[in-house]
């Protein structure tokens, strides 16, 4: 159920391109839905960052943002989002992206980006792995690996396949931090 009254004075600022629409999450503590209607760009940036900061102030360290109707992010939103990621995980926290629209998607990757992102395709998806995190105590990661082809060192921050900054091979690496080519 959508409450932007779960953070006290949450509404209390306004910026007509962007709107913001809370859900708490009961079945994991800390945890909190964050709608985002509109678009982040440069000028209204700081407007997000402020929002979200409330958010994480009032102890919510698990924001799971709902993207479905975000049209657009600039670098500069995408630095914020980092941000609030960095935040949230050195308190044992994460930040999980769904229904994120392919244009906004193409941004995080094309900025370098979406490798520290955890995107699922749904609500469900993202509250699931977030309780899997939970229980593994998210002690794997971050981590830093060995190229299986080149020995070059990366650092992983979550399970997934990515591609070796040295000789471009793709790895992946699960949930344990094995690595294999991939």
């Amino acid at each position: 159920m959508i409450d932007n009254n779960l953070i006290k004075g949450f509404d209390e600022d306004k910026d007509d391109s962007l709107k913001f629409y809370l859900e708490k999450v009961d079945e994991v503590d800390n945890c909190i839905i964050v709608n985002l209607n509109g678009y982040i760009d440069t000028y209204n940036s700081s407007y997000f960052q402020k929002q979200i900061e409330k958010i994480i102030n009032a102890g919510y360290i698990r924001i799971i943002f709902s993207c479905y109707n975000l049209n657009y992010v600039s670098s500069t939103g995408i630095g914020y989002f980092t941000e609030f990621l960095k935040s949230v995980k050195s308190s044992g926290g994460d930040v999980v992206l769904v229904n994120i629209q392919p244009k906004v998607l193409e941004v995080f990757q094309l900025l370098g980006f979406a490798q520290f992102f955890t995107f699922k395709e749904n609500i469900k998806e993202a509250t699931v792995y977030i309780q899997k995190e939970i229980a593994q105590g998210n002690s794997v990661f971050p981590k830093i690996v060995s190229c299986p082809v080149c020995s070059n060192n990366l650092k992983a921050t979550k399970e997934g396949r990515f591609r070796c900054s040295g000789c471009k091979s793709i790895i992946a690496i699960d949930s344990k931090g094995d690595v294999t080519l991939g």
